[in-house]
């Protein structure tokens, strides 16, 4: 797990509280789909235990695998900006138990209150600048001749 991708180590502690009253916990069994690339994004998850992988559709292809996430990490962004469509998919690589967000919810606390409004877009904006730089390093280890040049 890294600071990076883990959605409550930027918020304090009254707004991880205020955060946590709206979850509600959940489970996948290992190989359930949590959601597929281009379908609505309504709800986000943070990892309890178990093992998620994100994946990349590819045409003609199978899907890539651009991350793996785990305990106290964010599973989902996409819910956080309109039009609310997942950019990639998910897979429990293991049995999951986590926490369940609703997406409207959150996007009300966030507009009632400026100040979490602001530390939640600054952990899911990082979020996405860290998934981004994963998916392009994945994709050119597939693609590229010589790879990335980089370890993940």
């Amino acid at each position: 797990m890294t600071s990076t991708t883990n959605l409550a180590a930027g918020l304090t502690a009254g707004q991880r509280e205020r955060l946590m009253r709206v979850a509600r916990e959940v489970s996948f069994e290992s190989g359930t789909r949590l959601f597929e690339e281009g379908l609505r994004s309504d709800r986000f998850w943070i990892v309890r235990t178990g093992t998620v992988v994100l994946d990349l559709h590819i045409p003609g292809r199978r899907a890539a695998a651009v991350e793996t996430l785990g305990h106290g990490e964010l599973v989902g962004w996409s819910w956080y900006f309109p039009p609310y469509v997942w950019h990639l998919g998910a897979e429990a690589a293991s049995p999951v138990r986590a926490h369940e967000f609703d997406a409207e919810a959150v996007r009300a606390m966030c507009a009632g209150d400026p100040e979490f409004g602001r530390a939640i877009a600054d952990r899911v904006g990082r979020v996405v600048a860290h998934r981004l730089h994963a998916s392009r390093i994945r994709l050119l280890d597939l693609y590229a001749p010589y790879g990335s040049g980089s370890a993940l």
